[in-house]
């Protein structure tokens, strides 16, 4: 008897805490959005550079593997999500396969999608993906800004000219811009800008309870974060160099 009443307070606190904290299908929508941020970075990436096009022609295979699971209620979500990973996929075919050179192309290229995503939001259509959209949107914002105010612009546009054996030096000055007072406060600030839009979404009721209709805050959380991951790789690729 004693038994089964400690089994069900269990079962209440945890279900109290699933409430508070998320769902399993909450958490992995979240991970499922830090994937989908970190991974062009390792495949989209190079294919980009040598196969523009196929990159490029590439978002129409997402768009229609998202058309696909939006078809099918008990992938639906999923399918959402890879809609908003679509328009990122699209935004970074074009910028980095025929304009990468110029950093000042680079924001509004990434909000292509901008106005689809706002019209979306009014209709009331694929919240899931259009937040994940603009969280990446928000990130990729916040990373430029830190590139303008530390003034790396030079070495990025160096870094698009030159062959690999000398994008080891442009990293490496580039890497010592950073660590200077100036580029270390400001990397405190991004960090903090990043970790307070990723977060305070988190803990809103609605939001932290993973209420159906708030799932697309989860998205939007694992998108912006996982910018921490991305300039955390490309800090330690420059360190490395």
């Amino acid at each position: 008897m004693i038994s089964d009443s400690t089994t069900k307070t269990n079962s209440a606190l945890s279900a109290i805490g699933m409430k508070r904290f998320g769902s399993r299908r909450s958490w992995l929508l979240f991970f499922q959005a830090v994937l989908l941020v970190s991974v062009p970075v390792f495949f989209q990436a190079p294919l980009v550079r040598w196969l523009p096009w196929g990159s490029l022609l590439a978002t129409s295979v997402w768009l229609g593997l998202s058309a696909w699971l939006l078809y099918r209620p008990q992938t639906r979500v999923w399918g959402d999500l890879l809609s908003g990973f679509s328009l990122c996929w699209l935004a970074g075919s074009v910028y980095w396969g025929w304009l990468r050179w110029e950093p000042l192309f680079h924001l509004p290229v990434e909000a292509i999608g901008l106005p689809l995503a706002l019209w979306g939001l009014h209709r009331n259509w694929y919240r899931v993906g259009i937040f994940f959209y603009l969280g990446s949107l928000l990130g990729t914002a916040i990373t430029d800004l830190y590139f303008y105010v530390v003034d790396l612009i030079p070495f990025w546009r160096q870094l698009m000219q030159v062959d690999q054996a000398e994008a080891f030096v442009v990293l490496r000055s580039a890497l010592a811009q950073i660590q200077t007072p100036w580029g270390i406060a400001w990397a405190g600030v991004l960090v903090i800008a990043l970790l307070l839009a990723g977060l305070l979404p988190l803990t809103l009721g609605g939001v932290r309870a993973a209420h159906p209709h708030r799932l697309h805050w989860w998205g939007f959380a694992g998108a912006v974060l996982s910018t921490l991951l991305v300039d955390g790789l490309f800090w330690v690729g420059a360190a490395a160099s």
